[in-house]
Order: C-alpha cells, then sequence, then structure tokens
C-alpha cells in the first residue's frame, strides 16, 4: 500500500512539473501594448502561435524609454517590478522607437548602450533565470503618417543608423540573441497607418518572427 502510494505521489509531482507553462514576458512600449488593436496585440498572437505549453504576459507601456533620463523611463515604472515578480523563463524586450524622440536621444544618447545593459542584466539576474531576446525596433515610416508630420516625433533615421547599430553591441556583450524586427517589417508601409505603429496585420507579422525564434 505504502508503494502504491509513493508511486502515485511521484506520477502526480511528475504530471505538475510537466503541465508547468513556460512564462513568456513582452516587455515593451506602445507596440507591445497594442495601441488602437484591442485584443489583436502581438502578444496576443504569439500566444495562439506558441500554444497551450506557453503563458505570454504583455508588460508593454504606451510611449515609454528604455534610457533611465527619458521623458517616460520605463524602469520606473510597477510593471517593471511586476513583472520581474512573475519570474519568467522567457523575456522579449521591445524597446528603443520612443529613444529616437529629440528630448530623449540627442541629451541622453550616449547613456542607451549602458542603461540597455543594464535593463537586460535586470532580468538575466532574476532567480529564473530566463532567456532573454532583444528586438530590433520595427521601421519608421513618415510617409503613412496622417496629420502633421511625423506628430510622434518618432525618427526613423535614428532608430535604423544609431539605435540599431548599439542595440548590436548591447546583445554582443550581453551574449544575448538579437530578433530583427525591423527586417521583418521592412517593405511593409501598408501595415503603419501612422507610420510608427503596425495595424493588425502587423502584429501578426511581429508575433510570427517572435515565435520562429523562440521555437529555434
Amino acid at each position: 500500500m505504502k508503494k502504491v502510494f509513493l508511486l502515485a505521489s511521484l506520477v502526480l509531482f511528475c504530471t505538475a512539473i510537466y503541465a508547468q507553462k513556460i512564462k513568456v514576458a513582452c516587455v515593451g512600449n506602445s507596440i507591445t501594448f497594442g495601441r488602437g488593436l484591442g485584443d489583436s496585440t502581438y502578444p496576443k498572437h504569439l500566444q495562439r502561435l506558441i500554444g497551450d505549453g506557453y503563458e505570454v504576459r504583455n508588460l508593454g507601456i504606451s510611449g515609454r524609454t528604455l534610457l533611465k533620463k527619458g521623458d517616460k523611463p520605463y524602469w520606473i515604472e510597477p510593471l517593471f517590478a511586476e513583472g520581474k515578480a512573475w519570474a519568467p523563463d522567457i523575456v522579449i524586450i521591445k524597446l528603443g522607437t520612443n529613444d529616437s524622440k529629440p528630448q530623449n536621444w540627442d541629451a541622453n544618447k550616449n547613456d542607451f548602450i549602458a542603461d540597455y545593459k543594464a535593463f537586460v542584466e535586470e532580468w538575466k539576474n532574476l532567480p529564473s533565470k530566463p532567456k532573454v531576446y532583444i528586438c530590433y525596433p520595427v521601421p519608421v515610416y513618415p510617409e503613412y503618417q496622417k496629420g502633421t508630420n511625423n506628430k510622434f516625433r518618432i525618427r526613423g533615421e535614428v532608430v535604423k543608423e544609431e539605435i540599431l547599430p548599439a542595440i548590436k553591441k548591447i546583445a554582443k556583450a550581453e551574449k544575448v540573441k538579437i530578433i530583427n524586427l525591423y527586417k521583418a517589417l521592412s517593405g511593409h508601409g501598408e501595415f503603419f497607418a501612422d507610420g510608427v505603429h503596425p495595424n493588425k496585420l502587423g502584429a501578426v507579422l511581429i508575433a510570427e518572427t517572435i515565435a520562429k525564434a523562440i521555437k529555434k
């Protein structure tokens, strides 16, 4: 009887371990949050693509910067602390777009690499020891922006010529993989009605690109 009880306990324990979902934290700005997309955000599509063995959580906050001295730094948000307390197994970082704004980049660009490396370390040093991926920002399409010219003040040339090379250096230094969303969304300006935020088709493409990286 004792042996049967022990065997049953072992089976239950192994079943519980096997059933535990892999936790994926999607950290980012309005593109992660899903500005104007309702329930069709990229984290939602990512959940659908990678399946029930994963639990995807959206930790995106609109307008946030990676720079500590940016106008709206992600660092000070309660969701940052909550995300770390959740103890994710995988972290997807997609920040940098808002850092290209003049008030952020022109004054603080020399801090970007150090701040980003420190941000990666915040996640890597969690007890859960998550695998961290960092994403290139998506392209900026000023020709698709409505209303005033570049109303978000996000600068595509800064993203392409300065932020992408900086992220490449960060990934090498931190030994983390890059997910190239810039390449994946290039040539798809039709997915960006305002030039900055992807529509539902853009969100699906982001999710598909990230899902491939995770499964690989």
